[in-house]
């Protein structure tokens, strides 16, 4: 139970307490006056008032010891107190029959003290001695006098183990409902770790990688030309270079997560898509054309982003895998949608590729997990030997599907 409903629950004993604390020297103070007024000048009468008094002090005392409802019931303190409460009660009843009904808020703290196996005795013999009491009062017999203590203790206990039991139920309710909310908390930390990951797993592949692998060929090809032809080898050394470079900003961006460093200038996705169409252009050899269909609209960074990383790992996969001489981006307005297609002229993906995996990765299945955060859809269309097209499809309208 946390630490709200425990102070509840605590202002709801400390107020029963005070209830059964009041009940009992209401009771007690009325029962030791109708002895001195029935009983004058009785020798019994010092004794009478002296237990009554102390009666009163072990009740106040016993109630501040007494562990809270649903608790576990081994108070030592408590039960020493109830067990003398009881005693001295139990001489009164004896010396003064009409204190017998200082039972009933008597009853309640026996059940609030003691396990309920132990507390059923007690109250029963507690019962049986009013009931007993009851019957040596004088004046004539009154069979209701003998109904009634078995009834209200009846009554009493079953009221009071209702309330016990759906306490333990409401308690078991409560800390099972904390335990849920901690285990939904740490169940949504661990996907938003694992979602993080993720990320930075596309991330990491999209830009970093790629570069690397461009810095790789480049640094390849400068190597075997270096003797033959010096000038194109410093050339691709000075590609490779710049491509090391933009790998530096990329990897200062996306550890603050930014956006992409060809969309930080606010260019728009159009002007990056051209960018990256030239810088491959001239960096690979690759000849890729840009082409823009449509009224350009504004796009959300994340839109902007996701497609322009499709872009760049769509060329990289024509450029490592494709074999192809020519490739095309084409950015599409289409008015509920925005468009983009990556067409090579190379030798094709086999036919089982283009399917959508359902395992999670990178390329295909990275590209199509950054769409389906977006609402959007992936189509690859490839033939062996006639080249390959991949289309990236998002909604411009939230909340509408491509």
């Amino acid at each position: 139970m946390g630490p709200p409903q425990r102070a509840d629950a605590d202002a709801d004993e400390r107020r029963l307490a005070l209830v059964l604390d009041g009940a009992f020297l209401l009771l007690l103070a009325g029962s030791l006056t109708r002895y001195l007024t029935h009983h004058p000048g009785s020798p019994a009468t010092p004794w009478v008032i002296g237990l009554s008094t102390a009666l009163a002090v072990a009740q106040l005392t016993g109630s501040r010891l007494l562990a809270p409802t649903g608790a576990d019931r081994r108070n030592r303190p408590a039960v020493a107190a109830l067990t003398l409460v009881t005693a001295l009660w139990v001489v009164l009843v004896v010396l003064a029959p009409s204190f017998a009904w200082c039972a009933v808020p008597l009853v309640y703290t026996a059940l609030r003290t003691l396990p309920t196996r132990a507390a059923l005795p007690l109250v029963a013999a507690l019962t049986a001695l009013v009931t007993v009491g009851q019957a040596r009062l004088p004046g004539p017999a009154d069979a209701n006098l003998l109904i009634l203590p078995p009834t209200v203790a009846a009554l009493a206990t079953a009221v009071f183990l209702t309330m016990r039991r759906q306490t333990a139920r409401q308690r078991a309710l409560v800390d099972d409902l904390v335990r849920t909310r901690r285990d939904l908390a740490s169940t949504e930390r661990r996907e938003g770790t694992l979602a993080e990951r993720e990320r930075l797993a596309m991330e990491i592949h999209d830009t970093l990688a790629q570069g690397l692998s461009s810095q790789q060929m480049l640094l390849q090809a400068a190597d075997r030309t270096w003797e033959s032809d010096p000038d194109t080898a410093r050339r691709h050394v000075r590609t490779a270079t710049a491509v090391a470079g933009r790998n530096l900003a990329e990897a200062r961006r996306f550890v603050h997560d930014l956006a992409p460093a060809e969309l930080a200038d606010g260019g728009g996705l159009d002007r990056a898509l051209r960018a990256l169409a030239e810088r491959e252009s001239a960096e690979s050899g690759l000849p890729v054309r840009f082409h823009l269909d449509g009224a350009p609209v504004p796009l959300p960074p994340a839109v902007q982003a996701a497609l322009l990383r499709i872009a760049q790992g769509a060329l990289a996969n024509v450029r490592e895998h494709a074999g192809a001489t020519g490739a095309v981006l084409t950015l599409s307005y289409l008015g509920d949608q925005a468009v983009l297609d990556v067409a090579d002229n190379g030798r094709g993906l086999p036919p089982d590729t283009a399917a959508p995996a359902p395992a999670r990765g990178h390329g295909l299945p990275a590209m199509r997990a950054r769409l389906r955060q977006l609402g959007g859809t992936l189509t690859v269309e490839s033939t062996p030997g006639e080249g390959t097209v991949l289309s990236a499809a998002v909604p411009l309208h939230p909340g509408r599907s491509a």
